[in-house]
């Protein structure tokens, strides 16, 4: 049994993030996920990925990220449940939370943050003939958990976004041939990351190849072969690769959290954005998790979220108590 003021369900970067902001304001968090480690998508996914958009950063590796936040986030000793799956919230009368996982594990709380991301996420997968017979480790791959593993490789990325688009510039010093196949003519990424992967492709550093589709792979043991079609002059052709990485995005499902009386807007939970309260009374959601008008999933939005969301949990836990704003610049976080 756990007691705690603050329980976050989800511990990636906004989540871990706050419990920094919570900890100014003297209250103690436990963080709830269903992964095995801490940092969500940015530990499980994407280690290594370098993320370019973090003020102060001109680029830090996604795991580096969260080893920083686990750092700022340890004056405050958060404490962590990890590798269980929340499945009941109950509020008993005005006062706190019964939160009971999948394992039993009960924690008792003053208020509930939601910091889960996408929810419970799958890969989206290209409709490709064979394409489960080269999964588990044969050649197709839908995350890059290290790059030094494609190093000297030939490696076919499917995609047009940010994801694709991030590791492709990426990986055209790591692969020793590196094609981007993409199905449309325009990008849905950073416009900057579209300019820089054009001109890896002028340099001969990368191929790329639009309006194509991928249509089938092949080999025997290990993937040998992707076949694709240009959806304008019908073409068909074949790379010989040795990986596939498909990168379509994640399909979320929010699972047990949609029970939980919340205003649901495609898998997404709507929020006032005053705080980022939700309609139960005591439930705030924070992150990719939440949606509301002009939203915009980014981990620095998230972590805005965070400090506004902390502050008003504060008046809620301790109503008509007064607090006076302290900055870490004059106090230092060892002050709070």
């Amino acid at each position: 049994m756990i007691h705690t003021d603050i329980a976050i369900i989800g511990a990636g970067p906004v989540g871990l993030f706050a419990v920094f902001e919570a900890g100014l304001l003297k209250m103690r968090c436990h963080l709830i996920d269903y992964l095995p480690q801490v940092g969500g998508q940015l530990s499980e996914i994407y280690p290594k990925k370098p993320i370019y958009d973090i003020p102060g950063f001109p680029s830090v590796l996604a795991q580096d990220l969260v080893d920083n936040l686990m750092e700022q986030a340890a004056p405050f000793k958060p404490t962590f449940t990890l590798g269980e799956r929340i499945e009941e919230v109950e509020k008993r009368g005005d006062a706190d939370f019964r939160i009971v996982t999948n394992l039993g594990t009960e924690i008792f709380c003053k208020a509930v943050v939601i910091a889960g991301g996408l929810g419970v996420f799958e890969p989206r997968k290209p409709a490709v003939a064979d394409l489960e017979k080269f999964e588990n480790g044969k050649g197709v791959n839908y995350m890059i958990l290290d790059p030094e593993a494609y190093r000297g490789k030939r490696m076919v990325l499917a995609g047009g976004g940010d994801s694709a688009l991030d590791w492709t510039i990426f990986l055209a010093d790591v692969a020793s041939e590196l094609t981007l196949v993409h199905r449309s003519e325009s990008f849905r990424g950073a416009p900057d990351s579209v300019n820089k992967v054009m001109k890896l492709a002028e340099e001969g550093k990368i191929n790329l190849i639009l309006n194509t589709n991928l249509t089938s792979v092949e080999g025997a043991d290990h993937l040998e072969r992707v076949t694709m079609e240009n959806s304008k002059t019908k073409e068909v052709s074949v790379i010989a690769t040795d990986y596939l990485i498909p990168l379509f995005g994640l399909s979320p499902k929010l699972g047990p959290i949609e029970k939980w009386g919340l205003n649901i807007d495609k898998n997404a939970i709507e929020v006032n954005t005053d705080d980022y309260s939700t309609n139960v009374e005591g439930i705030w959601a924070i992150g990719d998790i939440n949606t509301y008008t002009n939203k915009l999933k980014l981990i620095l939005c998230g972590f805005h979220e965070a400090a506004l969301m902390s502050h008003s949990v504060y008046k809620y836990i301790n109503p008509g108590v007064k607090y006076t704003m302290k900055y870490t610049t004059v106090n230092g976080v060892n002050e709070f």
